[in-house]
């Protein structure tokens, strides 16, 4: 669908929302960011796994990428409060190895990847630099990232620890990385917020979520569309 039909498009399912929810769209999208993406690598626990989209929602991150090797990626509905419909999320399950293809799909769209494991070399949350788009990588509650993420990484971070307990919850450990990564970026000369084509697309798509039945609603805009006839 080209520009000008998705406008076309928004304008005629515009007209089923309230004028306050179109408001709330835009201000939220004002600070969506796509220059951070979050990666989930084999998060299997309903709480972990919903509570990190609500994070990535309130944060301003647009997109989550879900990589299911061996085990299969659920949600719990009263922990995501709904956050999974306003994300953008792509799943990568259909392959030998998911994580592979996760990172190359991820490179061709000009992220490097991060890998939130303590290595060598590894840098802070204050400090890695943020002038490129990051992929940051999660793993396993119980082993972490897999070999593969970690050999293939461009970057490692961690986050500092004080006390006697190893590591962070998954969702803890999600939540201190999008919040310090992205008021980070807020604050820095980074052009960090969404090009026009992209606010369209997931404007589109909001709408189309808050609306029953959008999609009777689009087929018989666009069948009207090419017959000539108005909206």
């Amino acid at each position: 669908m080209d520009k000008e039909t998705k406008l076309l498009l928004l304008d005629f399912l515009s007209q089923y929302i309230t004028d306050k929810r179109k408001e709330l769209f835009q201000k939220v999208l004002n600070n969506r960011t796509r220059h951070i993406a979050i990666v989930l690598e084999d998060i299997y626990q309903p709480h972990n796994a919903s509570a990190v989209l609500r994070s990535a929602d309130l944060t301003g991150i647009q997109d989550v990428h879900i990589i299911e090797n061996r085990n299969t990626y659920t949600l719990n509905p009263e922990v995501a409060m709904g956050s999974s419909k306003w994300l953008t999320m792509q799943k990568y399950n259909d392959k030998k190895n998911n994580s592979e293809e996760a990172i190359r799909h991820l490179r061709n769209k000009g992220y490097r990847i991060v890998a939130t494991t303590p290595h060598k070399g590894d840098q802070l949350l204050n400090e890695i630099p943020l002038k490129e788009k990051m992929a940051v990588f999660f793993g396993t509650e119980l082993t972490g990232l897999s070999d593969t993420v970690i050999s293939n990484a461009d970057e490692y971070l961690k986050i500092p620890m004080y006390g006697f307990t190893e590591s962070y919850n998954i969702s803890v450990s999600a939540a201190l990385t999008m919040f310090t990564l992205s008021e980070r970026l807020r604050k820095s000369e980074v052009n960090w917020r969404l090009k026009e084509n992209e606010k369209i697309d997931i404007l589109l798509e909001w709408t189309k979520r808050t609306i029953k039945r959008s999609d009777i609603l689009e087929k018989q805009f666009l069948e009207n569309l090419l017959n000539g006839k108005s909206g």
